[in-house]
């Protein structure tokens, strides 16, 4: 029962359910806990309640919603029935809240993993939006990702931009028309478009497998929103792509967008929130060992070989103590008293109005990086902060310097600063190991066979095969029916449903291309004989 249906639509669910013919019932926390439609619930008997999105039970998660707080009446209401609670994102003080807040009896607690090893994490400061998120789709042509975007504006020049540029991609965001929002989330998981460019309103909802890489194209507003978000990629198990574009201003944008939203006591935790994030964003650690961190785990794993930091996408610059001292000589020459934007105007000789004004120009640290790209000077100061260097004010837009910076200035300690390595971007062996042996010029014919039997029994693409499946069909090139059924993701029953489709697209593939075919196979050979597929257990 939601809002979109129409009387009728919703008289018709009651009707049913007091026939006892519904077996499961969807309902918002608002509708359920109004007393009218809580006592009718009470009346059909029910054996047990899940909620999903269970974080926003607790006003320490990133979405809290009062009306979640309210949920916590159910256990009084349903003394006798079982409740669960179930959320992707939740710290281990968002977990305690929960089981306090819904009133749950010495609840069983499983915490599943959150480091998701298929993922590789990259994190780039943000100085030509277009020019960095073309670069990341021209490595995935043809797969589906998803950009997301902080404002709604944002959302509607970027997919405009892209779809000018020659990219198929579709905008989402809580502006549009509800007619519109279900138009570009159909296409996307359809596949009639790839790309999604959208707020942080898309995703609920959407388990879309084959999703192959995220874009934020700027911070997001806390490390539960970045987990969730680049959730959405690699669900299939496949290698998939997260990048993040980011401005030392998000944090700002964030902020602004937060006083005018937030109360006093949930401003105070979501600005905690977002400094976290900052810091996430400009530190140099493993970027999957600092999420584990975050949600109380540790990874086993010394290097996750699947993050920019761990893959040499950085590497140390050249003579860092030399570079941080006249960083750092800069602001205190500057008096303490300006944020990092204007060091860098003035580390790189910039001719701004202000600091000519102020005679900063005179200072002996004026242009001295002018040799380097300002974005690369602005990191730098970011890194120093990062590594305790340097310091902000509360306002966070006034840089100190600290003890440790004392060290650095007195040569007494060497700080560690990284650069972007000037090199196309490696994908995670993980990934390229998923590939081996894999005809990708098969696997396209495959991809497009899929698209016309999606659009022609209306179901998505994925629900259809999978990516992983078309990988294995790809890579073995059965072309007979008991062959095919030993490709994991196939068995009997898919074989009874597409089997003469796909064997047909195999063997003229094999006869066009001259390839070999025998004992069932036009490939290198049945799977026992190499890294066999997956079989199917078949039940008596």
């Amino acid at each position: 029962i939601d809002s979109a249906m129409t009387e009728s639509e919703r008289r018709d669910v009651f009707t049913r359910l007091r026939a006892r013919e519904i077996k499961i019932l969807y309902v918002s926390p608002e509708r359920l806990v109004m007393p009218a439609f809580l006592d009718f619930v009470k009346s059909l008997g029910i054996s047990s309640l899940a909620i999903d999105e269970a974080h926003c039970v607790s006003m320490w998660g990133h979405d809290f919603r009062p009306e979640y707080r309210q949920l916590g009446l159910l256990r009084d209401a349903f003394p006798g029935i079982p409740i669960g609670a179930y959320t992707a994102t939740a710290t281990e003080r968002v977990r305690a809240d929960v089981c306090t807040q819904l009133k749950l009896r010495d609840p069983l607690v499983l915490v599943g993993r959150f480091d998701r090893p298929n993922l590789v994490f990259r994190l780039e400061q943000r100085h030509n939006l277009l020019t960095q998120v073309r670069h990341v789709l021209d490595r995935h042509k043809g797969e589906s990702g998803i950009i997301y975007c902080i404002r709604r504006s944002d959302v509607d020049d970027l997919c405009s931009q892209l779809n000018r540029s020659g990219y198929r991609t579709v905008p989402y965001h809580a502006g549009m028309e509800d007619s519109d929002r279900k138009r570009s989330q159909e296409a996307f998981v359809a596949e009639g478009v790839d790309i999604v460019v959208a707020t942080v309103a898309f995703g609920m909802g959407i388990d879309k497998s084959n999703v192959r890489f995220v874009v934020h194209s700027g911070m997001p507003k806390s490390i539960e929103h970045y987990q969730q978000e680049t959730g959405r990629a690699g669900r299939d198990g496949l290698g998939a792509e997260c990048i993040l574009f980011f401005a030392p201003g998000d944090y700002h944008t964030w902020k602004f967008i937060l006083e005018k939203s937030e109360n006093s006591q949930g401003l105070d935790i979501h600005l905690r929130k977002l400094s976290e994030v900052y810091s996430f964003c400009t530190s140099y650690r493993c970027r999957h060992r600092a999420i584990s961190r975050y949600f109380g785990q540790n990874m086993d794993r010394p290097n996750c070989m699947a993050c920019d930091v761990c893959l040499a996408d950085l590497q140390p610059i050249a003579e860092p103590l030399v570079v941080a001292q006249k960083i750092l000589s800069s602001v205190v020459r500057q008096g303490e008293a300006y944020g990092a934007d204007y060091t860098t105007a003035v580390l790189t000789g910039a001719k701004d109005q202000r600091i000519l004004q102020k005679g900063h120009d005179q200072l002996s640290t004026y242009g001295l990086l002018a040799d380097m790209p300002k974005h690369e000077v602005r990191d730098l100061i970011e890194q120093l902060v990062s590594l305790g260097a340097l310091a902000r004010t509360e306002d966070h837009r006034v840089l100190r310097v600290t003890p440790k910076a004392r060290l650095i200035l007195k040569g007494e300690e060497t700080p560690t600063l990284m650069r972007v390595a000037k090199k196309t971007p490696v994908r995670i062996a993980e990934e390229d190991a998923s590939w081996q042996d894999v005809d990708r010029d098969l696997f396209e014919e495959l991809r497009r066979w899929r698209l016309v039997q999606s659009a022609v029994r209306k179901v998505p693409a994925y629900v259809i095969f999978s990516d992983m499946t078309l990988r294995e069909l790809a890579r073995w090139k059965p072309v007979e029916r008991p062959s095919l059924e030993q490709i994991s993701g196939v068995g009997r029953k898919k074989t009874l449903e597409y089997g003469a489709g796909i064997l047909n697209l195999i063997r003229e593939y094999a006869q066009r291309h001259e390839i070999q075919v025998r004992a069932g196979w036009a490939g290198p050979g049945p799977p026992s004989a190499r890294s066999s597929p997956r079989r199917r257990k078949r039940g008596r």
